[in-house]
């Protein structure tokens, strides 16, 4: 299925690596879980993907595509400049459900 998408245009491209023979690429992009898709673009976000991206998931993976493609995470100025303070480590993981 990313194959597919990622054909549908130049602008797209898609690298798969396998876990084990890429162990250091994985622990390089923190993915610890299989399946792992890293979303990055001229710059990595830390957008990860651990789950297969159908129904619902397929829908928030394209919009982040989207997003990493126009450089574009649709906050305001304000919230840009108050997380720009923020100068420690921030971990956070956003679990989906469509119930």
């Amino acid at each position: 299925m990313l194959e597919e998408k990622s054909s549908l245009s130049d602008r797209l491209s898609l690298e798969v690596h396998n876990f084990v023979a890429g162990a250091d690429l994985a622990k390089q992009y923190g993915v610890d879980t299989i399946p792992g898709i890293v979303i990055k673009g001229d710059r990595d976000y830390g957008i990860r993907f651990f789950t297969v991206p159908a129904c619902y998931e397929l829908n928030v993976l394209i919009e982040d595509i989207m997003d990493v493609g126009k450089r574009d995470l649709g906050l305001s100025r304000e919230v840009m400049a108050g997380l720009g303070k923020v100068d420690w480590p921030v971990h956070t993981e956003v679990f989906i459900s469509p119930t």
